[in-house]
C-alpha cells in the first residue's frame, strides 16, 4: 500500500501513486543492469528484480509481490524468453511482458507475440521508448516499435494465413474502422489523428473490439484485419 504524502497546501494527506513493479531479463549483465538503473530513474517504475535466464524470471515473479511488467530479452541459457513468456501467461497472467531484443525477425516476432507478449521492441529503442512500452503493457495496451510492426505487417501480407473466423456482425462502423487501421500498420496516437478522437476513446474502441470478436493481441487484429479484407 502506498504511503500518504502530505498535501504541499495543507490539510489531509494524499496517496502516492503506486509505482510499476518492472523485472529487467537479459542474460549479458552489462545490458541488464544499466537497463535497470535507468529505468529506475523514473518516479512511477520500480526495478523489483533482474534475471539472467527465463528461470529466474519465473522465480522472480512468484517471490515478487504483484510485478506488472517484465522486460524480457528473447535469446537467454537455460529457458528462453519465448517459453518464460509463455509460462508467464499461464502461472501469472496479470504480468505483462514487453520484449527487448536484438532480433527482429519475422520467426521471433510471431513467436513472441503469439507466446503473449504485449510489446515488442527492438534494443535500438530509446529509454522513453521503453518506460512509454512499460506503462502500455501495464495498462493492458499493446506496444510494437516502428520497424517491428513493418515486419509484422510485411509478414503478414506475404504469408499463407488459415482463413479466421468472420468479424461478429455487432462490430460498429467506428470499431471496424479501427481495426481497418491497426491493419495498416497505424499506432494508437497515429489512429486518434486519423479518426479525430482522442487517444482514451480509440483505446476504449480497441479493448470493445477485442472483446467482440475474441483478438488476442495487435497480431492478431492484424491478421484478422487482413482475412477480412479490410487491409
Amino acid at each position: 500500500m502506498s504511503e500518504p504524502t502530505e498535501n504541499p497546501q495543507g490539510g489531509t494527506p494524499t496517496d502516492t501513486p503506486p509505482r510499476l513493479k518492472v523485472i529487467v531479463a537479459d542474460d549479458q549483465a552489462a545490458v541488464r543492469e544499466p537497463l535497470a538503473a535507468v529505468l529506475a530513474m523514473s518516479e512511477d517504475i520500480e526495478v523489483v528484480a533482474a534475471a539472467a535466464d527465463g528461470t529466474e524470471v519465473l522465480a522472480a515473479v512468484a517471490s515478487a509481490p504483484a510485478v506488472d511488467v517484465v522486460l524480457m530479452d528473447l535469446r537467454m541459457p537455460v529457458m528462453d524468453g519465448i517459453e518464460a513468456t509463455r509460462r508467464l501467461g499461464e502461472e501469472h497472467p496479470a504480468t505483462a511482458v514487453v520484449v527487448l531484443t536484438t532480433f527482429a525477425d519475422d520467426d521471433s516476432i510471431l513467436a513472441a507475440l503469439n507466446a503473449g507478449a504485449r510489446g515488442y521492441l527492438t534494443k535500438n529503442a530509446g529509454r522513453q521508448d521503453i518506460v512509454r512500452a512499460i506503462r502500455a503493457a501495464a495498462a493492458g495496451q499493446s506496444v510494437l516499435d516502428r520497424e517491428v510492426q513493418d515486419r509484422l505487417m510485411a509478414t503478414v501480407r506475404t504469408r499463407p494465413w488459415e482463413a479466421a473466423e468472420p468479424l461478429p456482425a455487432d462490430l460498429t462502423p467506428r470499431e471496424r474502422e479501427v481495426l481497418t487501421l491497426i491493419g495498416q500498420g497505424l499506432p494508437n496516437r497515429a489512429i486518434a489523428e486519423k479518426l479525430f478522437i482522442s487517444e482514451a476513446t480509440v483505446k476504449s474502441h480497441i479493448n470493445n473490439l477485442f472483446a467482440k470478436a475474441g483478438i488476442r493481441d495487435r497480431a492478431d487484429a492484424v491478421r484478422r484485419a487482413f482475412s477480412a479484407g479490410l487491409a
